[in-house]
């Protein structure tokens, strides 16, 4: 018996080694290939996309040394050795990301395939990766034979229902493929045969139309069928012809709503065929009575128009349509994410309010509409109001939507349960007050559905304090209840808009959260379109306010451009900016004269900052000269270190010499001999310390000063601008202590003094609900708001300590350094960068410190571990002394700092 266990124990043990052994076997393949940042993309306009992809691999320190692209017109010349339409041969580079595609250029409609492999310097070459693709739609106005079609129902100022537009055709033979391509002034939905191809929403998104009008590409393949089909379009007014801004104009960009489609089809005998948008179309009027961005909808069910959108309906009362003329040379692919219903939220609870209102909690400040089932009589009416926060009374608070209504209504049909979503409007909310039904609703009659832009998600954070975990909640939700197409300042009130100086704000924790690469890159877009002759940048873009040049919110022209490149070391969105962002800084330079301190022009300051009195005009606290020119100085920087990307050897030599100017005029101007600056605040400190523009000799002594105002105060003082820049300047000369008591401060103003209040989204001001329970003024008071959350980038950077080096962008080389504090006992972030996802975890167990850490493929990280003793520190129970894979640096300020490769890494530090 003692034997057979031996021989059982025996065979355990060598069944065991081997199959570690065979764990072990090093394999490295191609993953994760995109063109122009996506997956197999079809209907793009770009001529010389890029290629990036990431490398997998079970074993440490692989590095790319070497890639071969290879490009056809068929999949099956890539598996079977060609002919190649372009091949990059081998190129002996480590870079994998943003690699330019250098063949003959692609005709409208194309359809190309690719595929990649890679050499690494541990002798492995991959197998070819997965066959993409990518397609082109059309590439200029000759690529469209669709005419404009319009409804003739111009917009009166009064509510107008959603024209429906319909076309039959016959298809003579099996499909291959088809595409349809479209876009509309309006915002509209597309059904075939009955059916929608997919749920984005609100297309053709917001652009400033006039110039910039995006199409989108659908694939129409599997909805098709050899015989009869139709195509049906409903239209909304949207942002090109419905109530906007505050004064709820109407008509910004035009007072007829059409669209233009083109459908291309593929047989499988090879022919081809194409419907189009002509004179053969028609129109009606449905259900859609009223749909609004910031009023609601009405929709009458009675209305409904069974089978509109089917081959087989008869459409002998509906209207011919109308031709539009449009020169069609602002029409341009989609190149940002779609807007998607991408969560599904239940009620936490309904209820009876104090005042009799029946009331439905979502349990989340979000942005979408609630879908409602209900059943009831003909002509009975369904009313939904929206509100974000409830009186501390406990009943629906609604004046800080200013004019925007938030209401839907609903008119029923009668018979069966029915299902009903709003079309085309959207709702910032967590309440929801519902009229008109006799009792109660069911917890399941109501759904809450969130939009946003469909960016995959990107980083995450997660501490051992609940009220951070709840802020790093507050600022995700934020981001994405304002990333709708643009990145607005507010989903709910009279506005909505594209306020630059946000978006230039939060855009590093923006990129860290999503991938906001392909968002940001189309928003920019307009920001050059809509920037005046002169150089100014518009207050919002698209700008529908008509003035700009504001200091701080201009600057998004060169510092969003800048952070994209960091992010994502994308060189094309510098080059595709680069005109704007220089038109910028000759703008400022014409406004600061010979002397080079800008005075002129109205700036909105470091908006919301902390007052004394709430009396005290916002944005007032910090000389808003000073802050128009130290942030000349910054920009200009930026600009300069741009163009030594780009290689324009030129403006570096002259920008270089206007920024030498703007720092020796601020320090003239704004600064003592001792490092005094004329408004001495927490904002004018950073501000001159993040632009550069503080002598070496004396780069300390401000800090101190920043960090002597804070201990004075006890908590943050600054606004929009300031915000950003507070806890990183504190770190970076060495005051992690006090940038930890600021994150960790509850009482107001603070970031955590909202939590305590409830808030799940990053409020608009500091103090939105006072201490009492009552409101901040109601003029300005959004509860979703995310520009303070511009913290976020600090907490990954520093709390949990991923961080980019200074000079290589995209994490290509990475920074794991966090700073041990806050009482914290652990921190971990996670970002998946171009080259894959990294990690960093810190936790603190008696005095033992343990860093993990994920390092990607073709990357390399310095990892700082703080120790009174680098000889006892080990990786995974091993001592690292004894490693070979790891490399060790120095000793810098208590920390022993490794250089690793790529790999898996658990360091434990007494």
């Amino acid at each position: 018996m003692h034997l057979r266990n031996y021989i059982l124990a025996f065979l355990v043990i060598l069944v065991s080694e081997f199959s570690l052994k065979a764990q072990v076997k090093p394999f490295v393949e191609v993953v994760n290939t995109r063109v122009e940042y996506v997956s197999n993309p079809i209907g793009i306009d770009v001529l010389r996309p890029r290629f990036s992809w990431e490398i997998k691999a079970n074993v440490r320190n692989i590095k790319q040394i070497a890639y071969e692209v290879r490009v056809s017109y068929t999949d099956d010349h890539l598996r079977n050795g060609g002919p190649y339409l372009w091949s990059s041969d081998k190129v002996q580079t480590d870079s994998s990301n943003q690699i330019v595609y250098e063949g003959p250029l692609p005709k409208a409609f194309d359809r190309l395939y690719w595929t990649v492999r890679i050499w690494d310097n541990q002798n492995h070459i991959t197998d070819w990766s997965p066959v993409g693709i990518w397609e082109t739609g059309p590439l200029g106005p000759s690529d469209w034979k669709a005419l404009w079609v319009e409804a003739d129902q111009p917009s009166d100022g009064k509510e107008n229902p959603s024209p429906m537009f319909r076309k039959t055709f016959r298809l003579k033979k099996d499909i291959k493929s088809a595409r349809l391509y479209i876009t509309a002034h309006g915002v509209y939905q597309v059904e075939i045969n009955g059916q929608k191809p997919n749920d984005w929403l609100f297309n053709p998104g917001w652009t400033s139309y006039n110039k910039h009008l995006q199409y989108q590409t659908y694939d129409l393949t599997s909805l098709l069928q050899k015989g009869e089909n139709a195509i049906g379009v409903t239209i909304g007014n949207g942002w090109y012809r419905g109530m906007f801004r505050w004064d709820n104009i109407q008509n910004m960009y035009g007072n007829k709503l059409g669209l233009l489609a083109q459908l291309n089809i593929e047989y499988t005998d090879g022919s081809r065929a194409q419907v189009i948008s002509d004179k053969s179309w028609k129109w009606s009027t449905g259900p859609i009575l009223m749909s609004e961005i910031y009023h609601g909808e009405k929709y009458d069910a009675r209305l409904e128009i069974p089978g509109w959108s089917t081959a087989n309906f008869q459409d002998k009362n509906w209207k011919p349509v109308t031709v539009g003329i449009y020169d069609n040379r602002n029409l341009a692919a989609q190149s940002g994410p779609h807007v998607r219903p991408l969560i599904t939220l239940a009620p936490v609870s309904i209820f009876t309010a104090p005042n009799g209102d029946t009331l439905a909690d979502m349990g989340q400040n979000m942005v979408g509409w609630i879908r409602l089932k209900v059943q009831g009589r003909a002509g009975s009416k369904i009313t939904l109001h929206h509100a974000e926060v409830l009186d501390k009374d406990g009943n629906m608070y609604y004046d800080n939507l200013r004019t925007a209504k938030q209401i839907i209504e609903y008119t029923l049909r009668g018979g069966d349960t029915k299902e009903y979503e709003p079309h085309f409007t959207f709702q910032g909310f967590r309440y929801v007050k519902i009229s008109g039904l006799k009792k109660l609703p069911e917890k399941d009659q109501i759904s809450g559905i969130v939009i946003f832009s469909d960016m995959d998600p990107a980083g995450d954070f997660a501490c051992s304090d609940p009220m951070i975990n709840q802020l790093q909640h507050n600022i995700q939700w934020g981001q994405i209840g304002n990333f709708l197409d643009v990145p607005t300042d507010c989903p709910q009130r009279d506005e909505r808009m594209g306020w630059t100086g946000d978006a230039q704000v939060f855009a590093p924790t923006a990129c860290f959260n999503r991938d906001a690469a392909t968002f940001y890159t189309k928003w920019l877009k307009d920001v050059a379109f809509d920037q005046f002759p002169d150089g100014r940048i518009p207050h919002v873009v698209p700008d529908v306010l008509k003035s700009g040049g504001s200091t701080g919110w201009a600057d998004v022209a060169v510092i969003l451009p800048w952070t994209l490149y960091r992010q994502y070391g994308d060189k094309r969105i510098l080059e595709q900016q680069y005109t704007s962002m220089k038109a910028w800084i000759d703008y400022m330079k014409a406004q600061s004269g010979e002397g080079y301190i800008w005075t002129k022009g109205g700036h909105f300051g470091d908006w919301l900052a902390f007052a004394s009195t709430a009396s005290d005009y916002p944005g007032a606290t910090t000389d808003k000269d000073l802050i128009a020119t130290a942030y000349f100085a910054w920009s200009t920087r930026l600009f300069i270190q741009a163009a030594e990307v780009l290689g324009r050897q030129r403006d570096v030599t002259a920008y270089q010499e206007l920024f030498r100017h703007v720092r020796g005029a601020f320090q003239r101007e704004y600064m003592t001999p001792n490092g005094r600056l004329s408004s001495n605040t927490q904002t004018a400190y950073v501000l001159a310390l993040a632009a550069g523009i503080v002598p070496e000799t004396l780069r300390d002594s401000v800090a101190a000063r920043l960090a002597g105002d804070v201990k004075r105060f006890g908590h943050i003082t600054t606004g929009f601008l300031g915000t950003p820049l507070v806890n990183p300047v504190l770190s970076e000369f060495g005051y992690d202590d006090l940038a930890y008591k600021l994150l960790m401060r509850k009482e107001y103003p603070s970031w955590l003094y909202p939590v305590t209040k409830g808030a799940t989204t990053i409020w608009e001001r500091w103090d939105g609900i006072r201490p009492d329970g009552t409101f901040q003024d109601a003029g300005m008071n959004s509860f979703n708001h995310y520009a303070y959350g511009a913290i976020g980038s600090w907490m990954y950077s520093t709390v949990a300590g991923l961080q980019m080096d200074p000079v290589i962008p995209a994490y290509k080389k990475i920074k794991i350094k966090p700073a041990i504090g806050g009482n914290l006992t652990f921190a971990r972030t996670e970002h998946a960068t171009m080259y894959g996802k990294v990690s960093s975890e810190w936790r603190l167990d008696d005095n033992v410190l343990t860093i993990n850490a994920v390092i990607p493929p073709n990357t390399t990280a310095e990892i700082y571990l703080k120790t009174s003793d680098a000889r006892k520190i080990t990786d995974s129970g091993k001592l690292v002394s004894d490693s070979k894979e790891i490399r060790f640096l120095r000793m810098e300020k208590g920390h022993a700092v490794y250089l690793v490769g790529s790999g898996v890494y658990s360091f434990r530090s007494e």
